[in-house]
């Protein structure tokens, strides 16, 4: 099968190549898909799980990309929940082979079933984001209606799932960016929108929830606007800056199939969009993936048309 791998560590991006590689086999529980889309996050060429499997074997060169949307071609023994032919989206595991390739052998767990309303690529820009942003909202967050948010990066690929499902949870969100990002954040659902090369952070007042992917002085300015109680939720690594009377969390995403069809039920009914910036075909992913042009959006390959 054709596969995106990275050779070199060091390289990053630039260390990437396409080849052939054999195809994946389900173990216990597995399934088979066949990626029609696949998500890639520049961060994971930095993830120690990228180049190690559990016991800390090498695994050089791995395949990345490891949200995916495809069709399930073989069951693994024991595998359940799953048949062949269903239409899929989720997350491979971190410490095995992505999906920026023909097919990919991932846990039958970590998938959920995508809808016919939804198009594999809307489905490949989901997992990441959307768990990362209901897991930081709702299971860490604890957010409930009626409280307010402080959403970073509020026009990103992420940043846009965490303003719209705060604002259908009830929240007043506060989302900052770039000056470019103003209109489409507040079209996201954003009650506020903080230009933070412009406008004082510090101006927003005390909030309940701050979803921080910045971190540094933005993330200390942040901290002390927290209320009594609230909570900073961090995506970017261990929190440097706690605020006085909360919490500080941060966190890994995990897949979970009941969160990821909550999560695509409100992309087919339109309550909620994903943003996704480029997209570019297998056989042009490695120029796509190395070039330096600012990424608006989640990058997604189209494995199969």
């Amino acid at each position: 099968m054709r596969a995106i791998v990275v050779t070199d560590e060091a390289a990053g991006t630039a260390g990437m190549s396409l080849t052939e590689r054999p195809a994946p086999s389900p173990a216990i529980n597995d399934v088979i898909v066949r990626v029609h889309a696949s998500g890639f996050v520049r961060d994971e060429l930095d993830w120690p799980s990228t180049w190690a499997d559990r016991t800390g074997r090498d695994r050089t060169p791995p395949i990345p990309g490891h949200e995916l949307a495809g069709v399930v071609t073989e069951l693994g023994y024991g595998t359940t929940g799953l048949e062949v032919g269903q239409r899929v989206f989720g997350l491979a595991d971190w410490h095995r082979d992505g999906a920026l390739a023909d097919y990919v052998a991932l846990e039958a767990r970590n998938l959920a079933v995508l809808p016919e309303e939804v198009d594999f690529t809307v489905g490949a820009s989901l997992p990441i984001s959307g768990l990362t942003a209901w897991q930081g909202l709702f299971q860490h967050g604890r957010l409930t209606s009626g409280q307010s948010v402080l959403a970073h990066g509020a026009g990103g690929a992420l940043g846009a799932l965490v303003t719209q499902l705060a604002r259908e949870a009830g929240a007043h969100v506060v989302g900052t960016g770039r000056a470019a990002d103003r209109e489409k954040v507040l079209d996201l659902g954003a009650h506020e929108f903080v230009d933070l090369d412009h406008d004082a952070l510090s101006d927003v007042g005390a909030v309940d929830l701050v979803f921080d992917t910045i971190g540094g002085d933005v993330q200390k300015t942040s901290a002390a606007l927290i209320k009594p109680g609230g909570t900073l939720v961090s995506v970017i690594g261990p929190v440097e800056a706690r605020p006085t009377d909360g919490r500080a969390i941060d966190f890994v995403v995990e897949a979970d199939r009941a969160q990821l069809s909550e999560i695509v039920q409100r992309v087919r009914d339109g309550r909620l969009r994903t943003n996704i910036g480029t997209v570019t075909n297998l056989d042009d992913a490695v120029a796509t993936l190395n070039s330096t042009e600012r990424r608006r959006g989640k990058t997604i390959i189209a494995v199969r048309p």
